[in-house]
């Protein structure tokens, strides 16, 4: 009879509704994948059946498959709004300690710092050494200091980039000799803030104390002292503090574009304050052109306590932060994992997935890695439902449903027809 085909068929065109509807519900939301229902046909067991005797019993959905194709990305203009372009999923700690793995990228800053998700899942990735720059390679919950400032950094070295004038005379001056033949007229001596810069250094509580250079021409060809102060009275000891010297083409020579100076902090008021500590100047970019004189750059590694202001991610995962004090450096990478068979996750809601043993152990790397899709920063991720083709398979699946149910009807019909035979 043909009850158990349309029963069937009716059970599986629902399913199919259940899955279309539940697309549709999701069109707009971050980072969704879509779903399909994928049918099987059913037939009886029959070991004796002859070939094109065995009947069908109807229809089963064998799977409903998850579709992991790109959705389209939009531009946010949000700098925490993530996006992955290409393969990979961000690896999120749930508040329970669980992991889980998502596409959606709208994430934010918590009142303590932490990158978390919509549902307070904290974002992982790698931490970035501060000295070196290079991203460690345990992925841990991202964080930041906010609240909080990031501590000083003492001031080791300074880059000073400047040319001094070729065309410059002996700082000294020259007296006037009348009988000499030709006379010589008397030139007045430089003074020695015609050549000068400063920059600020820092001591280990983030104390700015300013380190002065002045450049004196002397009556060597291509040679320059350098002082640290204006006041001649300092002199002895240590003035000059250096001797910096060029060769024909205006290059500084090596030997002499080191400076190792000792700096006395001046500024910190604190009677335990930091004592006297090194700087090394170089001076390895410095030239002698026949210009007049001008500092190109001058740089130096220290720095004072600072708080957070801006967050910026790159193509690559690294997170930039920038902070009061004007420092601007990496903090972070933030982690992708991938799977060898994303269908097999496990959607938990709050736009998760967990893996299965389907999936299989997720793979760790970062973005832009191997096979792991690049970010975009400032951009969401779109459901990847088409909306227009969705429409199109419910008005399927009502048919089919419609079609089904016509088939338990006709089959009741043939029923009470047999029944009423006398």
């Amino acid at each position: 009879m043909g009850f158990q085909q349309g029963l069937s068929g009716l059970n599986a065109a629902s399913r199919n509704l259940d899955v279309i509807g539940n697309n549709i519900a999701n069109a707009n939301t971050t980072g969704f994948k879509s779903s399909r229902a994928e049918f099987a046909d059913m037939v009886a067991a029959s070991m004796g059946a002859a070939g094109g005797r065995s009947n069908g019993i109807g229809v089963e959905v064998a799977a409903v498959a998850q579709q992991f194709s790109q959705g389209s990305l939009t531009v946010t203009g949000n700098n925490l709004d993530l996006a992955i372009n290409g393969n990979g999923f961000f690896k999120v700690q749930q508040p329970d300690g669980s992991a889980a793995y998502t596409r959606a990228g709208n994430f934010k800053l918590d009142k303590v710092g932490d990158l978390v998700t919509n549902d307070g899942s904290h974002v992982m990735g790698y931490k970035v050494d501060p000295a070196t720059g290079v991203a460690g390679t345990e992925a841990v919950p991202l964080s930041f200091p906010v609240g909080t400032p990031i501590g000083a950094q003492q001031t080791t070295s300074i880059t000073a980039s400047f040319n001094l004038d070729a065309r410059a005379k002996d700082a000294a001056g020259i007296a006037a000799d009348p009988a000499a033949t030709p006379p010589v007229a008397a030139v007045a001596p430089t003074p020695r803030s015609t050549y000068g810069t400063s920059v600020n250094v820092f001591d280990s509580q983030g104390v700015a104390t300013p380190v002065n250079l002045y450049f004196v021409k002397t009556a060597e060809p291509n040679t320059w002292e350098v002082y640290t102060s204006l006041d001649e009275t300092l002199e002895p000891p240590g003035s000059p503090k250096h001797t910096i010297t060029f060769n024909e083409k205006g290059e500084i020579v090596a030997d002499s574009a080191k400076l190792t100076l000792e700096v006395t902090p001046s500024a910190n008021p604190n009677t335990d304050a930091p004592g006297p500590f090194e700087v090394e100047i170089d001076f390895g970019k410095a030239t002698q052109f026949g210009n007049k004189f001008a500092v190109s750059d001058l740089q130096q590694d220290g720095y004072g306590a600072g708080e957070l202001t801006n967050i910026n991610v790159a193509n690559d995962g690294t997170i930039v932060a920038s902070y009061s004090n004007g420092v601007t450096r990496a903090e972070a990478q933030v982690a992708l994992a991938n799977f060898r068979n994303p269908q097999g996750l496990t959607p938990v809601g709050g736009n998760n997935w967990v893996e299965s043993f389907e999936s299989g152990p997720s793979i760790l790397g970062k973005p832009g890695d191997g096979n792991f899709g690049g970010l975009r920063s400032g951009a969401l991720e779109e459901s990847n439902v088409d909306l227009t083709a969705e429409l199109v398979n419910m008005m399927t699946a009502q048919r089919a449903y419609q079609a089904n149910a016509q088939t338990i009807k006709t089959q009741d019909q043939v029923m009470s027809t047999i029944v009423n035979l006398r």
